[in-house]
């Protein structure tokens, strides 16, 4: 296994072709809409980009809360990447674009 086994719930371990369509579709474009184009765009409007990038990461990582808090804090680091991709491009789109190819990572190489 390449990634350390706390990161690898039973969904990454061995997932089903169900699975595999939340982790590469419906995660990366519901989260990132809802964080990226609801909750950092919302922040940039009213705060500097800073705070507006470390709170959108805090709230992406609020929703992996029922993955745990491991996973919660792990998920902060890629929500950082993603909030500054954010900032730079304004597009949720390409947002969710690099969280579904985190989660294939994260899938290709939990199970290794």
């Amino acid at each position: 296994m390449l990634v350390p086994s706390f990161f690898c719930g039973p969904a990454l371990l061995s997932p089903d072709p169900a699975a595999v369509a939340r982790l590469l579709l419906v995660a990366p474009l519901l989260e990132e809409w809802i964080i990226r184009a609801g909750v950092h765009h919302w922040l940039l409007q009213r705060v500097a980009p800073l705070p507006a990038l470390l709170l959108s990461a805090v709230a992406f990582s609020a929703l992996h809360l029922g993955s745990g808090v491991a996973a919660a804090a792990l998920v902060f680091w890629p929500g950082l990447l993603f909030g500054a991709a954010y900032q730079r491009w304004r597009d949720w789109r390409v947002c969710a674009l690099m969280h579904g190819l985190s989660n294939a990572f994260a899938i290709t190489f939990c199970g290794s």
